[in-house]
């Protein structure tokens, strides 16, 4: 606003005018309980965090309908554990912890196909011949099975775990072990020897290089080792993660990592993997083995097992890296809450496609970072991607099942928010959602609320939907609440996209929570640090004086502890769950009295002072009254209190009684009694002149009550004065002076 003198309008008035607006606003900005206050979701971060069901969510942040996944009738498992496919297209399947094999041929069903006498099939292996290769773990074993229910024991390196196996064009099969770690080969003979034995004490996966090289990712450490054609290691990449899980490219020769653990320790110290990770390899070759996504060895047997809603106790730390062919790595995407089990390179879309768990979800992730959801499943971990033929078959667990992605296009799908938790029981307002609704498309938006942090049976129904862009929510009062999105789409139309929910909500005004009263010590008080001015530095001094002002940041001092005599300070901490600005009052009462007396209202930081010089001498009260007014109207706003131990207030210094004093051979034989009414004798000291003063003890040997005898025998100076002095102070650093002729 321009101020200036207008003719019948004085600049004064302006002023007043200016003023008085400024209040207004001033006023309006503090009443924050009185206004809505607002929820909403509108990025990538915030949508990511509900539930999806056939809907995706691009990597610019918006709903989608997403692609359908072709669910393969499988047999009910504890959960699968790795894949295979043969050249004529039948799918085998391992399990953990029964140690089955299945068979799925093309008419899509599955039989029993052989029996393992280990607990984990973890690994499987076509060759070009149609044979099924299975590794197994613990006491990791290798069978050749050439027909249902026939099998031998093809190669038994004597170590733990099998994880990866892999053919080599020349029909030698390469095979990936822990715990001891290493790669062997394996002649079709069964002979085998161990090419590489690296520190690392598991090797975890293999895959081909694009050169025709073999890329194999480990264990504590994380590294990506190339073996040469005379298997001459070298390393591609060195993680500061635990495990290097999968290993992808493309055909440029970027090489895609899934990376889990913590930073990783020696082989010697890490921990044993008490249960058979799983992989899910690609490969453009349909007889390659396929294994299904690792499991860290810090993990347990129940991360595999089935889950009743359990939480790690630990953080999940898991990310994607890409390498470049001259060895530089970048950091695709990352997560702490979501580990990734599965990954692949899909060629036709310059995409890594992968699986995670334990929210059963699909991500791409191109070259740039940008991250879309694809669709998120029922099962809790999406184990394995194998593409075959432009389809990606998955493998999921907890329950275990098997499908294909993408096989088409949703028509339809549900997103459930994130929970909003209003803190407290709360009124509900609009919502409100942006869109984008082509023809032949719908978006639905449904509420539902409860008192519970998770919904259930105690929650309310669902709401009717809504059908406009900006409705009154339906649902009760509540503390917490949900919504539902519903996209649907007609055949051959473009899709509707959600990008934005919004919902306004009122909070119940609650009462201020006084959590703390204390009074400090006597004749304790914070000093306020002075106010500070901007200074420019290395401003030229002919501009300095015009550039000083006060600085307006929010730069917080810390005030400093000072004493000063009869004053008392109290402090104290107080909450509102409404997050309302409060305002203290603080009253007082003598102990005999039963009124309560104002002694200052509207005090807004949470100290008090005050000067004990203006009561009289006594124990006192003191009442904080807390109050949110600042932030609701008059006759709404809730008030909390909280009553002081007992203060007392002394300003009358000390006595001296009884004094007597005898001259004697030794020098000068004196007593006396010091005696306060309300506070306990803290120091006595002496002075005959010319000497200083003298500390002296009581006594009993310690001042620590109201009345102190004191009787003792002082050595008189030369030209000692004829007179004596004697200083008493109390606890309240009151001090009384005496002085007597002897």
């Amino acid at each position: 606003m321009s101020i200036e003198k207008k003719k019948g309008r004085p600049m004064k008035k302006i002023l007043n005018l200016t003023v008085k607006l400024f209040f207004i606003l001033l006023v309006a900005s503090q009443l924050q309980a009185v206004v809505p206050q607002k929820w909403e979701l509108r990025t990538k971060e915030d949508f990511i965090k509900g539930k999806f069901s056939g809907v995706s969510l691009s990597s610019g942040g918006w709903l989608s309908i997403g692609p359908r996944v072709e669910k393969i009738e499988v047999p009910v498992e504890e959960f699968y554990l790795s894949i295979a496919v043969s050249p004529e297209g039948s799918i085998y399947l391992g399990t953990g912890h029964g140690g089955k094999i299945y068979r799925i041929g093309t008419d899509k069903k599955a039989e029993l196909y052989f029996q393992t006498a280990e607990m984990d099939v973890t690994s499987l292996a076509v060759d070009q011949k149609g044979n099924l290769f299975a590794g197994t773990s613990p006491n990791g074993k290798i069978y050749k099975i050439t027909e249902k229910g026939k099998a031998d024991e093809f190669f038994n390196p004597q170590e733990k775990y099998i994880w990866d196996l892999r053919f080599e064009e020349n029909g030698n099969l390469l095979v990936a072990v822990g715990e001891g770690g290493g790669i062997y080969e394996v002649t079709p003979a069964g002979e085998g020897k161990i090419i590489f034995k690296p520190k690392a004490n598991h090797i975890l996966c293999l895959r081909k290089g694009p050169s025709g090289e073999i890329l194999a990712g480990s264990s504590n450490p994380g590294l990506i080792y190339r073996l040469s054609s005379n298997w001459k290691p070298s390393v591609v990449y060195e993680s500061t993660y635990e495990e290097i899980k999968n290993i992808a490219f493309d055909q440029e020769g970027n090489v895609y990592a899934s990376v889990s653990g913590q930073v990783a320790k020696p082989a010697s110290e890490a921990a044993p993997i008490s249960l058979p990770p799983v992989k899910l390899d690609s490969a453009t070759d349909i007889s390659v083995v396929v294994s299904a996504p690792q499991v860290s060895p810090s993990e347990t047997i129940q991360t595999l097992a089935p889950r009743t809603g359990a939480k790690p106790s630990a953080p999940i730390s898991s990310a994607i890296f890409q390498i470049t062919p001259d060895g530089l790595a970048r950091q695709l995407w990352s997560s702490s809450e979501e580990m990734v089990f599965g990954l692949i390179y899909d060629e036709d879309g310059k995409k890594v496609i992968f699986g995670t768990g334990n929210q059963g979800r699909i991500y791409s992730v191109d070259r740039d970072g940008q991250t879309e959801l694809l669709t998120q499943e029922g099962s809790e971990q999406i184990y394995g991607l194998y593409k075959i033929a432009k389809k990606i078959y998955l493998l999921g667990n907890n329950p275990c099942f098997m499908g294909l992605l993408p096989l088409g296009q949703n028509l339809s799908g549900e997103y459930l928010s994130p929970v909003l938790d209003a803190k407290i029981i709360s009124s509900w307002g609009r919502v409100e959602w942006e869109a984008k609704v082509p023809q032949g498309g719908l978006v639905q938006i449904q509420s539902r609320s409860g008192n519970s942090a998770e919904p259930d049976e105690t929650w309310s129904d669902w709401s009717p939907p809504y059908s406009g862009t900006s409705e009154k929510i339906l649902s009760p009062k509540g503390r917490f609440l949900q919504l539902k999105v519903n996209l649907k789409s007609q055949a051959g139309s473009k899709l509707p996209e959600v990008t934005r929910l919004l919902v306004f909500y009122l909070q119940t005004n609650v009462a201020p929570v006084i959590e703390k009263l204390e009074i400090l010590p006597p004749n304790q008080v914070f000093i306020k640090p002075p106010e500070q001015e901007e200074v420019i530095m290395g401003l030229d001094k002919s501009s300095q004086e015009s550039s000083k002002r006060k600085d307006e940041t929010s730069i917080f001092l810390t005030p400093k502890r000072a004493e000063r005599q009869g004053f008392r300070t109290i402090t104290w901490d107080a909450t509102d769950g409404n997050e309302d600005k409060l305002s203290y009052s603080v009253f007082i009462r003598k102990e005999e009295d039963q009124n309560w007396r104002l002694m200052q209202d509207n005090i807004t930081e949470k100290v008090f002072s005050f000067d004990t010089r203006n009561f009289p001498d006594g124990t006192y009260f003191l009442k904080l009254v807390a109050s949110d007014l600042p932030s609701n109207p008059t006759g709404t706003d809730k008030k909390a209190e909280k009553t002081s131990r007992p203060l007392v207030i002394d300003n009358t210094p000390p006595v001296v009684k009884n004094f007597s004093a005898l001259r004697t051979k030794d020098g000068l034989e004196i007593s006396f009694v010091a005696e306060d009414n309300y506070s306990y004798i803290e120091e006595a000291k002496v002075l005959i002149k010319p000497n200083d003063w003298q500390v002296v003890f009581p006594v009993d040997g310690i001042c620590d009550s109201r009345t102190e005898n004191f009787h003792l025998t002082l050595k008189l100076p030369p030209q000692a004065e004829n007179l004596i002095l004697i200083k008493v102070r109390d606890s309240f650093g009151n001090v009384g002076v005496f002085q007597s002729q002897y």
